[in-house]
């Protein structure tokens, strides 16, 4: 009997899980639809700031040489420090998610070193943060409770000392890693290099014909206000991009998670069923033998 009590104690044990991950995916579910609105939302805007701040370098290029030219459009092959900005959730139960990110980092972290350049990590996120603790990996700057309620402000807030190191000289190049939202099954690790900003999507010449005209003087100021406006704005977006990933991951996970809960209770009710049966008999036959030596 004693043997009975413990599977029914780890069906009931089983059971409590199995209603705490469907809880869980139901949350998840309805964060990532505010979450995915949001993030279709900031998407629009994103491309568009990066179309038209790639127009406006584009054109600045062509009547202006590398020297002249604003630091942030000018591509560096050869650089001797790097910022590596990444993205990872405050919590876990999300499957492969947030390691998927920390291999990128890893990884791009390993062949800059082995080129000689010189890498700062900057964290969003606390599973990445605590992964590279751990690994006793030196993080540049590290921030929390950013990636679970991402905001304008705090994003540019965050990106602002990332931004004014490469701006005044002392970092080379600036590249941005998370794990994006694709659609409802599937998270895209994305790897962008934030700065210098590669201006190659469009293709403007002299005599292509726009609706945006610049004075002379203006497109210094221009370049100036856009690049700080495409670069807070691409950090927020890779957090809200992020977030929605996330909640689809964790999403999956806890569906995953529920359906293992439900085929563990009906293999512990088989058990369970075999158990009592064999219980039954076992006593069924003290009963015969008994009436059998009192004959």
């Amino acid at each position: 009997m004693a043997n009975l009590k413990d599977i029914s104690r780890q069906i009931k044990s089983v059971k409590n899980t199995q209603k705490t991950t469907k809880a869980m995916k139901l949350v998840s579910s309805a964060k990532l639809r505010r979450t995915q609105q949001l993030s279709e939302q900031a998407k629009s805007y994103a491309l568009k700031i990066n179309e038209i701040l790639s127009e406006i370098a584009t054109r600045v290029g062509q009547v202006r040489d590398q020297e002249h030219l604003n630091r942030a459009f000018v591509q560096n092959d050869n650089p001797k420090c790097v910022d590596i900005v990444f993205v990872t959730a405050d919590k876990g139960l999300c499957g492969g998610f947030n390691m998927a990110t920390i291999k990128a980092v890893t990884k791009l972290l390993e062949e800059y070193k082995s080129k000689g350049v010189t890498v700062r990590l900057r964290a969003a996120g606390r599973k990445g943060i605590d992964f590279f603790n751990f690994q006793g990996v030196e993080l540049f700057d590290s921030v929390v409770n950013l990636t679970s309620a991402p905001t304008y402000e705090k994003a540019s807030e965050f990106i602002s000392d990332a931004f004014k190191d490469f701006r005044d000289g002392k970092t080379d190049k600036v590249v941005l890693i998370y794990n994006g939202f694709l659609n409802m099954l599937t998270q895209e690790l994305r790897v962008k290099d934030l700065l210098p900003v590669a201006f190659d999507s469009v293709s403007v010449s002299h005599e292509t014909k726009s609706m945006m005209d610049m004075e002379p003087d203006d497109d210094e100021e221009i370049l100036n206000d856009l690049t700080d406006k495409y670069v807070d704005f691409n950090m927020y977006y890779s957090l809200i991009d992020s977030l929605a990933a996330e909640h689809s991951a964790r999403m999956q996970a806890m569906d995953n998670a529920t359906n293992n809960a439900t085929q563990r209770v009906n293999d512990l009710t088989v058990e369970f069923n075999k158990a009592r049966q064999a219980a039954i008999t076992t006593e069924l036959i003290e009963i015969i033998s008994g009436v059998e030596a009192l004959k």
